[in-house]
């Protein structure tokens, strides 16, 4: 393994200065479409092809990219005056009508109109103006629409990828395969399982303006699957980055003066997803209902959790505990009293079993990822452990995100664990796809893997939506996460913290949303 590694992934030198950046992670890029996946490693990867209007500065604040000026035109409708003088990277002019083309295509895809939709119609004013009109106001509708990636409209349609991929139907485009944008990476090799290269785009608009703050003119990405061997490979330069190191090695790694420890707060919460639509509850030996429709049996599970069981022992102290169901209330305002989780206690969640119906418990499926949070696996069987303490006899069945993203908008799942990040730090953008019912024509709950609809929770999100006062709408979204909480329609465990590891050579910068962001990587 380590032999084929260091023959792929030879340092070569394109320039002066100029270095390749040899990076890994536990899990693959899912799919070139920029609409097709709404997954934050793969987008954090279309995102160096695909410019969006807008982009981040390191504070994560927003930046002008293929939109230098927005202005807003009343209450709901918002002009972008674009950049002039950008190709992509075939050379053709960049213009208003692959903006129009790409937020009409994205409002096509199931994973990205909950962005499109809420950006509102867009309209091509002239060739470099564009203008967004909401049918009513939204507090975030800029944000919304810095969401969006811009794809060539004449690429896309000549090589028949007019439409987004149809990413859980496995489907295969040339747009899956394939990518051209204005970023500042050409995509030159995509071999799923085995690498994914990147070569500097030497006319970037942004070249000119300085965002290219590194010297990494090629990016050799490699998705290894074993820690042991990722950090092998690293160890022994072969290659000079990895994202996704095992956290029990981060104390004996930031004592090696041979590498370097990147860590920060990641604005992801992970949680777990419960059915509570079907009638009856899929692999599970309880038949003719589904016990996750009763509240007694959601709460009981939710108490028999040790958080600080699973923060110490499978997080290595690497995680906040939450009570709250959105990635970030430090950025959204959320009141300190809604961050308490019921306490741990075995006998009472025993006692809500017996009282719903289920002395002697029932059994049922965990379905998790296994290659893309921080510990996934092991967070899902530590859960089956002590769910199995209440007597539930919990069958853990993991598997790579490749096949885990196919199937979990299809709703395929009884209990699954569901992982959400936010670079915006609004609460919106998580309420509205994750705990809203399903919406097929707005977006709205089109990430609701439990399928559940609570009234309340969603005649709070619609106002919370439209109401433009600050203060008002901090109130509605602290009473959804209430009604949330009260109904337990999921279960919060924690926050990531991420560590990253490089060479010591190597200089990066840590994102909260953990993005790797190459234009930042230097490699001495």
């Amino acid at each position: 393994m380590r032999a084929a590694i260091a023959c792929a992934l030879v340092f070569v030198s394109t320039a002066a200065g100029a270095a390749t950046f040899r990076w890994a992670s536990q899990g693959d890029i899912a799919t070139q479409d920029p609409h097709a996946q709404d997954e934050g490693f793969t987008k954090a990867n279309n995102n160096l092809v695909y410019d969006r209007l807008m982009g981040r500065n390191k504070d994560m604040s927003l930046a002008p990219f293929l939109a230098t000026e927005w202005k807003a035109k009343g209450p709901t409708t918002w002009v972008f005056n674009l950049r002039k003088g950008v190709k992509f990277h075939d050379g053709t002019p960049f213009t208003a009508d692959d903006v129009v083309f790409s937020f009409e295509r994205a409002g096509k895809s199931r994973q990205f109109r909950a962005y499109a939709g809420p950006s509102g119609a867009v309209r091509k004013i002239d060739s470099h103006t564009v203008e967004f009109v909401s049918p009513l106001p939204n507090a975030l509708q800029v944000l919304y629409i810095a969401e969006v990636p811009i794809m060539s409209k004449a690429w896309a349609e000549k090589n028949g990828s007019a439409n987004p991929q149809d990413f859980a139907a496995k489907e295969v485009t040339h747009a899956s395969k394939n990518a051209m944008g204005t970023g500042p990476y050409r995509l030159v090799a995509y071999e799923p399982g085995v690498k994914t290269v990147h070569e500097k785009n030497p006319d970037w608009w942004g070249l000119k303006e300085g965002r290219f703050e590194g010297n990494a003119d090629r990016i050799e990405y490699r998705p290894i699957a074993n820690a042991a061997t990722r950090m092998a490979a690293l160890k022994s330069g072969e290659i000079d980055f990895v994202l996704d190191p095992s956290l029990q090695d981060i104390p004996k790694l930031r004592e090696d003066k041979d590498v370097k420890v990147w860590a920060g707060d990641e604005n992801r919460i992970i949680s777990i997803a419960l059915d509570q639509a079907r009638d009856e509850l899929l692999f599970s030996d309880v038949k003719g209902k589904n016990p996750f429709k009763d509240r007694r049996v959601r709460q009981a599970l939710y108490q028999s959790i040790d958080i600080n069981a699973i923060k110490g022992q499978v997080m290595r102290g690497l995680s906040t505990p939450t009570a709250i169901l959105t990635p970030d209330p430090k950025g959204e305002g959320i009141p300190a009293e809604l961050d308490r989780r019921p306490p741990y206690d075995v006998a009472a969640a025993k006692a809500l079993l017996a009282e719903a119906g289920y002395p002697n418990g029932f059994g049922f499926t965990l379905h998790c990822p296994n290659d893309r949070y921080v510990n996934d696996e092991k967070i899902c069987v530590a859960l089956g452990a002590m769910w199995a303490r209440i007597g539930l006899n919990v069958k853990v069945e993991t598997m790579p995100k490749a096949q885990y993203f196919q199937r979990t908008p299809k709703k395929e799942f009884s209990a699954c664990m569901q992982g959400w990040g936010d670079n915006n730090r609004d609460a919106m953008f998580t309420l509205r796809p994750l705990y809203h019912s399903l919406e097929a024509s707005t977006g709205r709950g089109d990430t609701n893997y439990g399928n559940f609809r609570n009234p309340e929770v969603d005649a709070l999100i619609q106002k919370a939506e439209s109401e433009m006062d600050r203060a008002k709408r901090q109130g509605l979204i602290d009473d959804t996460i209430r009604a949330l909480q009260k109904e337990v329609n999921a279960i919060p465990l924690h926050r990531q913290v991420t560590p990253w590891v490089s060479r010591a050579n190597v200089s990066v910068t840590h994102r909260p949303d953990n993005w790797l962001w190459p234009l930042w990587v230097s490699v001495k």
